[in-house]
């Protein structure tokens, strides 16, 4: 649709990012509704929400490719009970996203570099925080934190795809910023101990475990997981089942930490 075509206004944006987000879907008014004005719509809700809709094809119209009133309401439908914004799977950075994930995870283990690609590709559509220039009301909040979730989860992928393809020294720099950002985020702390220990620096890697174990103690209360204390004590052992693992081993990193230091452990 192009940025020079985007709505100024906030409760515009704000319905065009909910359903940006859940696109192909009808979205209820109910929901509508509830992310512009939360448990509070003022009695004009449903008229203004119709007016936002109507603003916002409108808006559409202008793209040289819609052209027309008629063309923008085949884009941004109404259906019973809702919207629908109708668009195509390479239209939207966030399907395009969606769509890279779904086929690094079925190379994982098979494929690592082909991973690790699709992957970097994936994040690269990511330029900062997502929405960021919107206001989010309840229900972008919820969609907002799970793609935040997803954002995390695809990085550790790739992360892990990486260490086995031997590039823990490329990873240093990346991973030391990741754990600042999170500083109780584990599996992060784990795979920078790897990173580190693979790279020669295995006091470093024993000082990451002791951050990340002041900062849960201090910040939540807690300790770490058994899994966080299980690779603690194969760095202080200097054991080789986390050592660089052969080219073709088919297991994830992390999930061979816990296979192989549970029977250690035993």
């Amino acid at each position: 649709m192009g940025c020079d075509y985007a709505p100024t206004a906030p409760k515009q944006r704000q319905l065009l990012a909910l359903l940006v987000l859940n696109a192909n879907h009808v979205v209820s008014v109910g929901t509508c509704i509830e992310e512009l004005w939360g448990g509070n719509p003022p009695d004009t809700g449903l008229s203004t929400l119709q007016s936002y809709v109507l603003q916002l094809r409108r808006i559409l119209k202008r793209v040289p490719r819609i052209g027309s009133l008629e063309a923008a309401r085949e884009l941004l439908r109404t259906r019973d009970g809702g919207y629908l914004l109708a668009v195509g799977p390479e239209e939207l950075d966030v399907t395009r996203f969606h769509e890279l994930v779904r086929r690094g995870r079925a190379e994982l283990g098979k494929d690592d570099e082909a991973a690790s690609e699709l992957f970097s590709r994936a994040l690269a559509l990511w330029e900062g925080t997502a929405l960021s220039d919107v206001q989010a009301g309840p229900v972008l909040r919820v969609h907002l934190a799970g793609l935040e979730e997803t954002r995390i989860s695809v990085q550790e992928q790739r992360i892990d795809a990486d260490l086995r393809l031997g590039r823990h020294h490329d990873l240093l720099g990346e991973l030391s910023a990741l754990c600042a950002h999170y500083p109780t985020h584990e599996s992060l702390h784990a795979q920078f101990m790897l990173a580190l220990y693979r790279s020669g620096r295995r006091t470093q890697a024993l000082e990451v475990v002791h951050r990340l174990r002041t900062m849960l103690h201090d910040e939540l209360g807690l300790e770490p997981s058994p899994r966080m204390k299980r690779l603690h004590q194969a760095v202080l052992a200097c054991d080789p089942g986390i050592d660089a693992p052969a080219e073709s081993a088919p297991l994830l990193t992390l999930d061979l930490l816990s296979r192989g230091f549970a029977a250690r452990s035993a």
